[in-house]
């Protein structure tokens, strides 16, 4: 308190030049005062105004709140769990819910035996790129650019390098009932010729599904339905221009490369295994970034908020820049709320967001769509308007009544359920053989994949040959690297299709081959 009192007589002394220390004197002043005091810190919010959502969301929904507004210092340490729940009359589960999301997005971080601290987020979203730009060198490729099949291997037990849905839990019944309704109901509709953009109705519903699961507020008209988002792809470079520089994340998902590639457009394969992953993306020359920060693939990482406040900083540096946000199974995290996409905190115009179908229903259902911000509609609509649509009436039809009729939902709930029961079966497997003392798991609740780290006498590729030898189908991670150096007996676990009844025979057939 004696300091603090100096320091208000202080004030009165300085002059205007010197308002600003005086301001930063303050604030570490603070500082100061809640490390040798921190029982006088302690988050305040009224529990009661939680309405409809769940006590940990709201929780969340506040401290992130005041982390964003600077209520909270950065690196300021939080009150323990167990103080927390005490003070606000809650569960320590409840708290522990909350620090989790707010850990998962990347707005604290965690130090053992001593707990959870404020990311200097504002630092990261005012920081500008501001350095000598050098031309990347021209490097060899060495990772073999092979596609990841969406379809199960039928001769593999168990086939980890898979993608694709689990198709038997597809929901044949409801869907030929809508089917059979939308025939009979909408005879004219099915013969006319789509707009280019899509049906109006499945737009309307994409756009309100967005609103009320990810918050992203966006109206039917910045939708744009395609068969796939390989052929959004496409449009993507015919709308952003030949002329632009595509970067892409390495390691990545090839086939993105591949389809950029194809239109002759420059690609860059931008490392993002290290701590300057933005400044990267500069100094490639890259105009266009390709990213998955929700759930990013194969490595299963989530971009914390600094990092993406730092690439839309580097967006808005140039009319040339966007950020093509591929969100491709953020429905299928399997702890706390999905993670905010990055469309949500951008204000500037400078993302595009992308998502599917193919993921959730079934791959064969070629539907996806992208959010085109307001002014690439227009352009758009001057450029690219005489392209029909790619999908179906009927298919376009009937997936905007499954999503209306709440069916879409109840589908998403259902098969989270059980990819999570899938991959407790793997993980339960792995922990009671041999595996779990030569085995370490990555990144196990960010979707439908995890990364499974295994002490090993050969090679990567030896490996995962004698494993496809025994019946288990598996990628290594260093398959999915195109420059930078890659990992080594990391391997992607893809679950999502492999069948249960067969996961021990997998685990087995993997724990003769490690030490």
């Amino acid at each position: 308190m004696i300091v603090l009192f100096t320091a208000l007589n202080l004030k009165h002394s300085l002059d205007l030049h010197n308002i600003q220390f005086f301001t930063i004197f303050i604030r570490s002043v603070k500082y100061q005062i809640y490390k040798f005091n921190k029982v006088s810190f302690m988050f305040t919010y009224d529990m009661s105004k939680a309405g409809a959502n769940s006590l940990y969301h709201y929780l969340y929904q506040c401290i992130k709140k005041d982390i964003v507004s600077g209520n909270v210092l950065a690196e300021e340490q939080l009150p323990s769990k167990r103080n927390l729940a005490q003070n606000l009359g809650i569960s320590v589960v409840t708290v522990e819910n909350a620090y989790a999301q707010l850990l998962a997005e990347g707005y604290i971080y965690s130090l053992p035996k001593k707990g959870f601290f404020v990311v200097d987020i504002n630092a990261a979203a005012n920081a500008q790129v501001h350095r000598n730009r050098k031309k990347p060198r021209t490097r060899r490729i060495h990772a073999e650019l092979t596609d990841e099949s969406e379809h199960v291997n039928p001769k593999y037990i168990a086939d980890f390098a898979s993608n694709g849905a689990d198709i038997e839990a597809f929901p044949f019944t409801t869907w030929a009932k809508i089917t059979r309704e939308v025939l009979c109901e909408r005879q004219n509709d099915l013969l006319q010729v789509s707009p280019g953009m899509g049906a109006q109705e499945l737009r309307r519903a994409i756009a309100r599904m967005l609103r009320e699961f990810r918050n992203i507020q966006v109206s039917p008209e910045q939708i744009v339905i395609g068969a796939g988002t390989d052929y959004l792809y496409g449009l993507l470079v015919q709308l952003l221009g030949f002329d632009k520089c595509y970067g892409v994340e390495d390691p990545g998902w090839s086939k993105i490369s591949k389809l950029y590639s194809q239109y002759g457009v420059k690609v860059r394969h931008v490392p993002i295994l290290n701590d300057n992953f933005v400044d990267s993306v500069a100094d490639f020359g890259v105009d266009v970034m390709h990213i998955s920060p929700a759930h990013h693939f194969p490595t299963g990482k989530v971009m914390p908020i600094g990092e993406r406040y730092r690439l839309l900083s580097w967006a808005t540096e140039s009319p040339r820049r966007y950020i093509v946000e591929d969100d491709y199974d953020s429905e299928f995290r399997m702890t706390g709320k999905p993670i905010p996409a990055l469309q949500n905190i951008d204000v500037s115009e400078k993302v595009i967001y992308l998502n599917t179908f193919s993921k959730t229903m079934t791959s064969a259902i070629r539907l996806s769509y992208m959010v085109l911000p307001p002014h690439l509609v227009e352009k758009f609509h001057q450029k690219l308007s005489f392209y029909s649509c790619s999908v179906s009436n009927l298919d376009q039809y009937v997936m905007a009544k499954f999503i209306d009729l709440g069916y879409y939902e109840t589908h998403i709930n259902r098969m989270r359920n059980l990819y999570r029961a899938k991959r407790d079966a793997l993980l339960s497997a792995i922990r009671k053989s041999r595996l779990s003392s030569v085995v370490r798991i990555y990144e196990e609740d960010a979707g439908l994949h995890f990364i499974l780290e295994a002490s090993i006498k050969c090679s990567d590729s030896d490996f995962c040959r004698q494993l496809r030898q025994k019946g288990v189908n598996i990628k290594a991670l260093s398959e999915y690297y195109f420059e930078a150096q890659p990992s080594v007996h990391k391997f992607v676990i893809n679950y999502s299709s492999v069948d249960k009844r067969n996961v021990q025979k997998a685990v087995q057939a993997f724990a003769l081959l490690c030490k």
